[in-house]
Order: C-alpha cells, then sequence, then structure tokens
C-alpha cells in the first residue's frame, strides 16, 4: 500500500552559485529581516555586496534553516547555533574525506 502522506517538493536548487536578495532569504526561510540581520552579525551567514544591497548565496537558506532548528529544539542561543553548525559542517567534510580515502583502496 503506498503512503498517501508524502509530498513532492519542488523548486529551485540552490548553490553556491545562486544568489537571493535580502527579502527572498527571508521568503525562503520564513523569517523576519531582523532575524536574519542577527545571523550575519554573529558571523553565521555572510552577504556579499554593501549592506544595501546585500546578495546571499543559496547556501545561507541551509545554513539559516539549520541554525533555526538549533534554536527551535535544542534552545541554544545564537553563538551556540554558529559553534554548533561550524562543527556539523566540519564533521561533515571529514567524512566526505574518510569515503573519498576508502573509495581510494
Amino acid at each position: 500500500m503506498a503512503n498517501n502522506n508524502q509530498r513532492e517538493i519542488t523548486g529551485p536548487i540552490l548553490d553556491e552559485e545562486s544568489e537571493l536578495t535580502l527579502a527572498e532569504l527571508c521568503r525562503a526561510c520564513g523569517m523576519p529581516a531582523e532575524q536574519v540581520i542577527a545571523l550575519v552579525e554573529e558571523g553565521i551567514i555572510e552577504p556579499r555586496g554593501s549592506r544595501t544591497r546585500w546578495r546571499f548565496s543559496g547556501i545561507c537558506v541551509r545554513r539559516v534553516r539549520k541554525v533555526y532548528t538549533l534554536e527551535r529544539d535544542l534552545g541554544v542561543n545564537l553563538a551556540g547555533a554558529a559553534l554548533a553548525l561550524d562543527l556539523l559542517e566540519e564533521i561533515e567534510q571529514l567524512r566526505a574525506r574518510l569515503q573519498r580515502l576508502e573509495r581510494k583502496r
């Protein structure tokens, strides 16, 4: 029997080459601009360009969503979320490196 609760998710693929305005990033993440600006000030995401014309890479969407999840689920503050995010990304990189090394054997 098929699972009728599954939904297909469609939309553009966002990567390092994608660029979003502050308003687009806010819509994509469901956050007000003030919260996104706080993430910039904490160094969690880095915009390109001047403050009046910020552009964000598509990767920022992923980072903002992870931070939101860390804050919501674990109750960590922005500084703690920033540290946790850095550590999670380092683990991802190390796992990818380990997989590449194991494939070379």
